[in-house]
């Protein structure tokens, strides 16, 4: 069994590293050249911080649960509190420009970015689903990182707090907006990816499975199309404008009016013959997205 290292605040990072002690108890960002460190290779830690990270064309794998990410380009990669992590062997080479920002969920627990945190959904992204940046963007979030080590370097008085959120903000808010370019510069890819989840839905039906397993839920279609529920929610929306829940809704109520209108069987029925566990969950999903029952639109076609 590996043996995993818990670090729970920044200071046992920093222990970890043996880097000095952390000028912010809750907040730092550390340099690339750190964490390659040879002595650090292969270890596996787990930490409750949550973490972006990072690395500039440089040689080595990183492993991230289930998955491995090449770094050879300039990539971002985010990670929420509690997720494990294993540091890559890294090959001998001299990239500069790297780092990682750590901060604790404490610092911004009262703050508004406390309370939408997770509507940055890329901190639930597998790691091959990294962000790629171009130099002029790592550029820019490097000197939103510098901006935060002054704050927390220089004497603490009631602003710095609110500054170094508002900065940790602004790279997640720039992440945000890179990402959204990247959907964009993968476009032709992304709709190989719509094809093959309109086809997966279409496969689910027609082998039965709904009747076994019930409606097809976001996290299967990212299982089978190898990646993380929250990438392929995010992707269709930016391709499609409906995410992966409301693209499943809409095949499976397209369906429905199909069966209401050529058979005669029970709405309850239909409901089950297309995996809803509940007539009355059938009934609500189809009254929201046609403004009527099942039974109303029967009668009325």
């Amino acid at each position: 069994m590996k043996d995993i290292h818990r670090l729970e605040t920044i200071s046992q990072v920093c222990d970890f590293f043996n880097i000095e002690k952390p000028k912010h108890p809750l907040v730092t960002v550390i340099p690339h050249g750190v964490t390659m460190n040879e002595s650090f290779s292969g270890k596996t830690v787990v930490t409750d911080l949550y973490q972006v990270i990072l690395k500039p064309n440089v040689d080595g794998s990183f492993s991230y649960g289930r998955n491995t990410y090449d770094f050879q380009e300039g990539t971002l990669v985010f990670i929420k509190p509690g997720q494990v992590i294993t540091i890559p062997h890294w090959n001998d080479n001299k990239a500069e420009g790297g780092w990682v920002l750590l901060f604790h969920p404490d610092l911004i627990r009262k703050s508004e970015l406390g309370k939408h945190i997770d509507d940055y959904s890329f901190f639930s992204y597998d790691s091959h689903e990294a962000l790629h940046l171009s130099d002029e963007e790592k550029k820019e979030l490097s000197e939103i990182t510098e901006k935060i080590k002054k704050e927390y370097s220089q004497n603490i008085d009631k602003h710095s707090q609110k500054l170094i959120i508002s900065n940790i903000e602004l790279i997640l808010d720039y992440s945000t907006r890179f990402y959204d370019r990247q959907f964009y510069t993968r476009t032709n890819l992304n709709k190989d990816i719509v094809s093959r989840f309109e086809q997966l839905l279409k496969d689910y039906y027609n082998s039965d499975k709904q009747l076994v397993s019930g409606l097809p839920t976001v996290n299967y279609c990212g299982t089978e199309l190898h990646m993380s529920s929250n990438y392929l929610g995010d992707m269709l929306k930016k391709e499609t404008g409906r995410n992966a829940l409301e693209h499943i809704h809409f095949y499976v109520i397209e369906k429905a009016k199909t069966q209401l209108l050529s058979s005669s069987e029970p709405v309850g029925q239909i409901g089950y013959s297309l995996g809803f566990e509940y007539p009355q969950h059938f009934s609500k999903i189809f009254k929201k997205k046609v403004g009527m029952t099942p039974a109303k639109y029967r009668s009325m076609n």
